[in-house]
């Protein structure tokens, strides 16, 4: 009984974890109504499946299939209908309008004063009138478009020149080299080693991490 039950949760959640790979990556950022309601079902189509007797693997695979299928039909439909994307996801809500907190609008998302104030501390604004426009999103987080004296300073506002912004490239991790990383940086191995020997490391292995970034050059942690 145990060994059918323990075989049966592990092909489904096999299957649960293709099925959500291929409905894409909205199942685990982003949660909106329709995404928790579709991942939640597929779970307990899983968990009561495996420990109901007398259900059969295949019955609990053609459960996540049917099920799966239909989530994907309808994510097609929304994507080529936005008003059929608009019932299943829901719509942005604009809570505060030209620096106006809009009451209507809180009542209507079920959304108190304080949830609100949690909801812009997160965003770094502790005060309600910092915020020119806030628009409550259909995953339950909020966008913030401060008023001009609140905003964060911009490059322009301090006179600061231009500077194109370089990405870091980890060029060893745990002790091996990440090739393709190589080539990205535009240097060999030839140079990496010359760079650790200058810092007395004579193999990869002695290094959990090195990163290369153009303005602040190798940086090197090791084990």
């Amino acid at each position: 009984m145990y060994k059918d039950i323990a075989i049966e949760l592990i092909c489904g959640f096999l299957a649960l974890f293709i099925m959500l790979k291929l409905l894409g990556k909205t199942q685990f950022a982003q949660i909106t109504p329709f995404d928790f309601i579709t991942t939640l079902v597929l779970g307990n189509i899983v968990g009561d499946a495996a420990l109901e007797k007398g259900v059969e693997l295949t019955e609990i695979l053609y459960s996540v299939l049917v099920w799966g299928l239909l989530i994907y039909a309808v994510t097609k439909l929304s994507q080529t209908f936005t008003g059929f994307r608009g019932i299943l996801e829901g719509k942005p809500s604009m809570i505060i309008y030209k620096g106006k907190i809009l009451y209507k609008e809180l009542k209507k998302n079920n959304l108190d004063l304080n949830q609100l104030q949690h909801l812009m501390r997160q965003q770094g604004y502790f005060s309600l009138y910092e915020a020119e426009y806030v628009i409550l999103e259909t995953n339950g987080e909020v966008s913030v478009a401060p008023k001009h004296e609140f905003g964060p300073p911009t490059k322009n506002d301090l006179n600061i020149p231009y500077s194109q912004t370089n990405l870091p490239i980890a060029l060893i991790m745990d002790g091996k080299v990440v090739p393709g990383n190589l080539k990205e940086a535009n240097v060999d191995e030839k140079w990496l080693k010359k760079q650790l020997a200058i810092k007395k490391i004579k193999k990869y292995s002695e290094v959990f991490y090195a990163e290369w970034q153009q303005e602040r050059g190798l940086e090197i942690t090791k084990f």
